[in-house]
């Protein structure tokens, strides 16, 4: 077996793991999307979200994971897009975000 036959046996196996777990990331990261708007009131539109950022990271018990940023669009009324995020670490989601929305007319925040 030569050099190449080795290193190749090496990198498919890895490469094959690391497209399943981006894909079961990528799942799980739709489906926070998905039950936050719809606990909010929001339409996730698209149906998907987009990876926007890819890095190892530590995690609590200083194993070495990647974390995927992924972004979604979202709407409030119907007539216009905004932006959400979800971080994933693995195939846990560590946060989930959608921005300000503006306060129905009548209601106060204090």
């Amino acid at each position: 077996m030569t050099g190449w036959e080795l290193l190749a046996l090496l990198v498919l196996p890895a490469g094959a793991w690391f497209v399943w777990d981006s894909l079961k990331a990528r799942e799980a990261a739709i489906a926070a999307s998905r039950a936050l708007c719809v606990s909010e009131g929001l339409q996730f539109l698209d149906e998907t979200v987009a990876l926007e950022s890819l890095r190892p990271v530590r995690d609590g018990r200083g194993q070495i994971r990647l974390r995927r940023v992924y972004g979604f669009e979202y709407s409030d009324t119907g007539n216009n897009r905004r932006k959400g995020q979800v971080t994933m670490l693995g195939a846990t989601v560590m946060t989930l975000y959608v921005g300000p929305r503006p306060v129905p007319e009548g209601e106060t925040l204090h």
